[in-house]
């Protein structure tokens, strides 16, 4: 289990899980989940026409993410949000189809895009992704007050001048850095399953940013670390265990609030009887 080619493997997989769980936090708290699943599939068919052309994929993945980012954020402000990103994700993927449909090398590619290749990782390929992770916590970092607020209570970031359009442009483009970095590695699929069911799971136990940005880092973790392991000793795919190992986090947030809730009114009622 940790063997040359599975310590690449933990290692990358640190680094999404990372970056997975500080962007997919405001991923969930903005209800930016649609977009977040859009741009990674944006970048799928940017990723098939480098293949198609010959040029380096990472270069089809950043032009196609930052495309779709600018598109869903600029045309967002003119209609429904949903509607731009139904469409951009419409759009996108059948780019990708009719890209891979020309290649000599569409199964195979298909599979890579969408469902990574975690466990065949270089030890080349570490060195760049933990680079644009680093970018993605930094633009993160600098956005940190302007999401917050813009997410929480918008019409107070208003009033303190915060463009709330600018804000959300620019978190696209963190989610756009971030799906460029990861797809070519663990997948579209993978990277999206992170950025949501850890940080729901998180927003679920507590409701301080700060501390759910930090119980949202170390369920990721957990998740795609139990999730090669799992790999390693079934031979089944990563992808489905992080998807299901996403999914029970998701739950096991949900039930702890429920309870929670039911506590509360359980304390009130007591109170008010006495």
């Amino acid at each position: 289990m940790f063997a040359g080619f599975m310590l690449n493997a933990w290692a990358i997989a640190t680094v999404v899980a990372v970056v997975g769980g500080v962007v997919g936090f405001f991923v969930v708290l903005r209800g930016a989940a649609f977009a977040a699943h859009a741009i990674p599939k944006g970048a799928f068919a940017g990723a098939a026409g480098a293949n198609l052309l010959g040029v380096n994929t990472l270069l089809g993945l950043a032009v196609f993410s930052l495309l779709a980012a600018l598109g869903i954020g600029s045309l967002g402000r003119r209609g429904r949000h949903d509607v731009v990103t139904a469409l951009a994700l419409v759009m996108m993927l059948a780019l990708g189809a009719l890209f891979l449909s020309r290649s000599t090398e569409y199964e195979p590619e298909i599979f890579s895009l969408l469902f990574g290749e975690v466990l065949g990782v270089s030890v080349t390929e570490i060195l760049p992704v933990a680079a644009l992770g680093l970018a993605c916590l930094a633009g993160v970092a600098f956005l940190y007050r302007p999401l917050v607020y813009s997410s929480v209570v918008p019409e107070v970031a208003e009033a303190r001048g915060v463009r709330r359009q600018r804000v959300e442009i620019a978190f696209l483009l963190v989610i756009a850095l971030a799906t460029a970095m990861t797809v070519p590695v663990v997948g579209a699929l993978l990277i999206f399953s992170l950025m949501i069911g850890p940080p729901a799971a998180a927003r679920s136990f507590t409701d301080r940013p700060p501390v759910a940005i930090a119980l949202s880092v170390v369920l990721a973790l957990v998740t795609v670390w139990a999730a090669i392991a799992s790999s390693y000793l079934t031979n089944w795919p990563v992808g489905f265990f992080v998807g299901s190992f996403s999914a029970c986090c998701y739950g096991a947030g949900r039930a702890w609030a429920s309870w929670r809730r039911r506590a509360v009114g359980d304390a009130d009622r007591r109170l008010l009887a006495a």
